[in-house]
């Protein structure tokens, strides 16, 4: 086998091969057919499982540049100059190498391999770390610096995580009525102004408790939280996910509902959330018994029109309702403005007398 020196060792303790371990990490020896006689830990590490000792240099790299070196002839008469190679099986990671003649006079040569800008790759691909690097090389400091970065990008993506994470649950906050856990009139204004930008259709209830006033005054205001908080699961129950239920005061409810086909949905959807409000809700031993009146305004595709004008002639045709015995419901048309316009000040629509 032949030697890359057989001059007497490097000052210290280790041979000049030893040496050249530590000082270049990814060299190698190739002798005079061609095969690698030597290599360094670095290579021998990448090499796990396939080796490298024995094999011949141009079977285990292929040069890329420059080309059509085939013998070590050809790679002898590239001494001094740089070569482009890559590695013949996967993950034919790309390298950067440099030949020169050994120094001990014989037919070997030496040649260097680094990663250039290939050494991430490298990194990832052979589970390399610092160790595997000579001291001085510069690649230790590229290291250190991917290192740093990416603690400093886990550390910003979790700083960004939470502080997204904040954000949604303060917005989620500020658009929810936190005793109900509908939405509220914040959320209502936002999803009527984006339907109304749009010009599609959509219908608006407004619901009105008819009876609550009376539970509050002989059962509690714990009996009507109660009340409401079970309100809010029936009509969340009785429309659709992608539905709007908000409540917008203290026994107020708006519900928006995008892409209404025909009067009959409503009809029915407003029908369902009446029988279900009409069934007695059970506290601590007593029946709170409540009832809904509701109005509703259907709005039609290209309709222009503004929010507070929608919201007013829902609250018409919920007066309407609420004329007409309560526990009803009453699709707005423009006749019943007139009617109510001739019978009561519009500030007296919302009787909550039991």
């Amino acid at each position: 086998m032949t030697k890359i020196m057989d001059a007497p060792s490097m000052p210290g303790t280790a041979s000049g091969r030893d040496a050249l371990d530590i000082l270049c990490p990814m060299h190698l020896v190739i002798d005079a057919t061609g095969h690698v006689v030597h290599a360094g830990p670095t290579l021998r590490k990448m090499r796990q499982g396939q080796g490298i000792v024995g094999q011949r240099f141009l079977e285990v790299f292929e040069v890329k540049r420059p080309r059509a070196l085939t013998s070590m002839a050809d790679l002898r008469g590239m001494a001094q100059q740089k070569l482009r190679l890559k590695l013949r099986e996967a993950p034919y990671t790309a390298l950067k190498g440099i030949i020169v003649p050994s120094i001990d006079g014989s037919d070997s040569m030496i040649v260097n391999l680094s990663f250039g800008i290939s050494i991430l790759d490298g990194v990832r691909d052979f589970a390399l770390s610092n160790a595997d690097f000579a001291a001085t090389d510069l690649a230790i400091e590229m290291l250190y610096l991917v290192e740093a970065k990416t603690v400093a990008m886990e550390a910003s993506y979790r700083l960004n995580a939470r502080l997204q994470g904040a954000k949604i649950a303060a917005e989620e906050q500020a658009f929810t009525d936190t005793l109900t856990g509908l939405k509220n009139r914040r959320a209502l204004d936002t999803v009527l102004t984006r339907l109304l930008t749009q010009r599609t259709s959509f219908a608006v209830m407004q619901i009105d408790l008819d009876y609550f006033k009376t539970v509050n005054d002989t059962l509690g205001h714990a009996a009507g939280d109660h009340v409401l908080q079970n309100v809010a699961r029936i009509m969340v129950a009785e429309t659709r996910s992608h539905d709007l239920v908000a409540r917008v005061g203290g026994d107020e409810f708006t519900v928006v509902l995008p892409d209404v086909r025909s009067n009959d949905i409503l009809r029915r959807v407003g029908h369902r959330i009446i029988q279900r409000l009409e069934e007695p809700m059970p506290f601590q031993g007593t029946d709170c018994k409540i009832s809904a009146s509701i109005g509703t305004v259907w709005i039609q595709p290209g309709d222009i029109t503004t929010m507070e004008d929608v919201l007013s002639d829902a609250d018409v045709a919920l007066y309407a309702s609420k004329h007409a015995g309560r526990a009803k419901q009453t699709l707005y048309t423009p006749d019943l403005r007139n009617a109510a316009n001739a019978v009561v000040p519009p500030t007296e629509m919302g009787d909550k007398s039991a």
